[in-house]
């Protein structure tokens, strides 16, 4: 991710999307009973492609 030929404002923007792409806390999904399992947006490298 740190390459030489990325500026940094790309970098900065994959940190960002890099740090929203995490897991629904288990105190939520305990707090709510299980109905919050998933995170709407989380992605996966694989699959989601990012459009910077």
């Amino acid at each position: 991710m740190a390459s030489k030929r990325k500026s940094l404002a790309r970098k900065l923007r994959l940190l960002k999307k890099d740090k929203s792409n995490r897991r629904v806390p288990s105190w939520v999904v305990e707090r709510t009973n299980r109905h919050v399992m998933r995170h709407p947006q989380e992605r996966s490298w694989r699959r989601g492609h990012l459009h910077l």
